[in-house]
């Protein structure tokens, strides 16, 4: 129940007023007896009016009193036109004369320009009590400026408006509804509601794409080896009704091409990739183009640049065994014979001295700085235990991976000794979940192949032919194994690249080829022992290729970029405006150890030129891999070059320079189709309308049939405010008091 007083208004339901009522009577009564009863009739008096007094405001205080100051408006209510002049206006998908029969088709821009050109709001302005004002938003700048990227910020653009015109009655946004920066819009129509300022839309452009290929984007890596292939993945969009084949096409600055087929099903997006051979050291620029497919609109986006550095191999390869197994002897002749690579072997056997000869050491390295030279660790059929290693060798190596960001290879063997990995800090390691009621795995009479998944199948890891498409064929013609590990399932958050071709349990395929990440490094699962058997009848050339990928694809993180005393390396590898891309650096002493006490100077130079000074700080607790980190956003696309120093140093030269290049996504994208939904939610959320590019004078009718603004009210709360509460406890204290002088208990 509401009612006023001029501008005192009452809140309350019913019923408070009705008893309040009720109960102020008798107050009133017992009152007036107890004065007729009085012998000191004046003092009584006061004193039971008092009462009265009190036992009204508290009736009152009840139906919550607020005191209305009205402001009413002097200034003429203002309508704002907002156009849309983002890069996504250009798309040419917008009918005019849509009526008719075959309208004609124009730019989303042109139809802008056609609205505002039609002075459709003049009739608003003929009784001059209304202004009407336009203004554009998300124009593409003049020039590229350093640190600046052309998008769109719907929710800024009506953010501004309540900010900076308090006069606001209505907005008329033309737009494809199109955003790509800033919160999400409805945010501003939310405020626009509160405010009871209805936003009317007027969509612009097609729901309905435009036939164009669209290559998204490439995912290439940093750098890669002279003289090996590169996987180079890339994202390819069609917006096309039927399927296409086609070819992409990779060149190279000196004019080498490498090409793939492709098939685009309708109206998909495809992720495919691509391999490149570097020939040489430094730097080079590729492109990777696809042609233009018939009926095409938009050509401009099927080709894309990307940097990609070559390196010559310097990889520090450790194996560990117990027995020189079949599997052991030609995965150290691999890794010896292969040119970029430099092998140490340490064969602890049950019951002779350590292994000796060439590319053999005598005992575990047990200090960091001798154990972090090595890129990629082998543990072949060895477990924790005498004559193994120990526990603090297995959390030396538990270190060495997830600090340093090494390799760590499982080849578990038919002894069994994997079993007391698992309760060693190596457990958690393990891809792997290993049924260990079969420690010595599971026997078979018939040789059975490995079967890749398909993630395995598109990874450069299991590449052994020349060409993606042969492949498969090499992999199904590999002799098979008649000995795999106990393995159950894969642990999650893993990839499994191969599995069992014939056996399966509750959980699937037996996953036997299993990678994951650990920390800053990897870990890689081979579930058996024969890989060696793939030398039949062609000798070494699957192999070696094998372990060499492997040796390659695990070692590759912590050598994006590397000296005798800084190896730093970054996630991602490839950022984009507005990622945060994190730096983590080993740092070591002149004599190799890791250096525990930093900070680590950096000097980091944007492309703009602008140069900012970092530290790499030490995580909480011990250091003792001379492990440091330090993120920082990226703000713009370009070459990012990183100079890193040593502490207390005093040379002016950096002791390890690198660069990240980021990526330029372009954001506003041309061909995409109008999102007309956003701006039907817009509208709603605001409790305005929505009105085609053809209904402008149904948008004019809401317009004109807009109240006049209502005069703004600010309520002052006498029930809750401190001074009402102060004034009851007052009265009481006063009556209190009375009574006591009048000698009433």
């Amino acid at each position: 129940m509401q009612f006023s007083i001029n501008q005192l208004h009452f809140t309350a339901p019913a019923a408070y007023l009705w008893l309040g009522g009720v109960l102020l009577l008798a107050v009133a009564f017992f009152s007036w007896t107890a004065f007729r009863r009085a012998t000191r009739p004046v003092r009584t008096g006061l004193l039971e009016l008092l009462r009265f007094l009190i036992a009204l405001l508290v009736f009152l205080l009840l139906l919550q009193p607020e005191w209305h100051r009205v402001i009413n408006p002097t200034d003429e209510p203002e309508v704002v036109i907002l156009a849309d002049a983002s890069g996504s206006m250009s798309t040419v998908d917008a009918a005019r004369d849509a009526g008719t029969s075959q309208p004609e088709i124009i730019s989303r821009a042109q139809q802008v320009q056609d609205i505002l050109s039609s002075e459709f709001y003049l009739p608003l302005l003929e009784d001059g009590k209304t202004k009407v004002n336009i203004e554009t938003f998300a124009s593409p700048p003049e020039a590229d400026k350093p640190g600046t990227q052309p998008g769109t910020n719907l929710n800024a653009a009506l953010d501004n408006l309540l900010e900076n015109r308090p006069h606001l009655r209505s907005v008329v946004l033309l737009s494809d509804g199109d955003w790509n920066q800033g919160p999400p819009p409805v945010t501003a129509a939310q405020k626009l509601r509160h405010r009871d300022i209805p936003l009317f839309t007027v969509p612009i452009g097609s729901e309905t794409r435009l036939p164009d290929l669209d290559l998204v984007s490439i995912s290439a890596p940093t750098y890669g080896i002279v003289g090996e292939n590169v996987q180079i993945p890339f994202t390819v969009r069609s917006s096309l009704d039927r399927d296409l084949r086609t070819v992409i096409r990779l060149r190279d600055s000196q004019g080498a091409e490498f090409t793939k087929d492709l098939l685009i099903p309708a109206r998909s997006t495809v992720y495919e990739s691509i391999l490149y051979r570097l020939e040489k050291e430094g730097s080079s620029t590729l492109s990777l183009t696809l042609p233009p497919a018939a009926g095409e609109l938009l050509p401009d986006n099927n080709s894309r640049q990307f940097t990609i550095s070559g390196k010559p191999e310097d990889i520090r390869v450790l194996v560990i065994e117990t027995l020189p197994r079949w599997e052991y002897r030609f995965i150290r002749n691999a890794l010896s014979r292969d040119p970029g690579v430099q092998v140490d072997c340490l064969l602890l056997h049950p019951q002779l001295n350590p292994g000796d000869g060439p590319d053999y050491i005598q005992e575990f390295p047990e200090k960091p700085e001798d154990l972090q030279k090595y890129d990629v660790v082998f543990l072949g059929d060895i477990g924790v235990g005498d004559k193994q290693l120990t526990p603090t060798q297995a959390e030396l190596l538990k270190g060495l991976v997830e600090n340093l960001a090494s390799g760590l290879v499982f080849i578990p063997g038919s002894q069994g000794n994997w079993e007391s990995l698992l309760t060693s800090p190596l457990g958690d390691l393990l891809p792997v979940i290993l049924d260990e009621q079969q420690p010595n795995g599971l026997s078979e009479n018939t040789a059975a192949p490995l079967e890749l998944t398909s993630e395995g199948r598109s990874s450069l890891l299991t590449m052994l032919a020349d060409t993606e498409e042969q492949n498969p064929a090499v992999w199904s013609s590999l002799p098979g194994f008649h000995w795999h590990a106990p393995v159950i399932r894969s642990k999650s958050g893993t990839e499994v690249l191969a599995v069992h071709s014939n056996r399966r349990n509750e959980y699937g395929r037996i996953p036997l080829l299993v990678t994951n990440r650990v920390g800053s490094g990897k870990v890689l699962f081979l579930g058996h022992d024969s890989a060696w058997r793939w030398r039949r009848g062609v000798e070494d050339l699957y192999h070696y290729r094998f372990w060499g990928q492997v040796a390659r694809w695990m070692s590759y993180q912590r050598n994006i970029a590397t000296d005798q005393r800084i190896r730093l390396y970054f996630s991602p590898e490839r950022p984009k405006p507005g990622d945060r891309v994190t730096l983590t650096a080993n740092v070591f002493d002149a004599n190799g150890a890791p250096l525990q006490k930093g900070p680590i100077p950096l000097e980091l130079t944007e492309p703009s030129g602008r140069t900012t000074r970092l530290e790499l700080e030490a995580g909480e607790g011990e250091n003792a891999w001379g492990t440091f980190t330090r993120s920082f956003p990226v703000t713009q696309a370009g070459e990012w070059r990183i100079d890193a120093y040593l502490p207390d140093e005093t040379s002016e030269e950096p002791q390890l320079s690198t660069v990240i290049l980021a990526q330029d996504e372009q954001l506003e994208k041309v061909g995409q189709p109008a999102k007309i939904d956003v701006m039907e939610e817009l509208a709603t959320i605001s409790r305005g309308a929505v009105a085609r590019p053809d209904e402008l004078s149904r948008l004019l009718r809401e317009l004109q049939l807009l109240p006049t603004p209502r005069p703004q009210v600010i309520p002052f709360r006498l029930w809750a405010h401190p001074g009402t509460a102060a004034l009851l406890i007052g009265l009481l204290g006063l009556f209190w008091t009375g009574r006591k002088l009048n000698g009433t208990f």
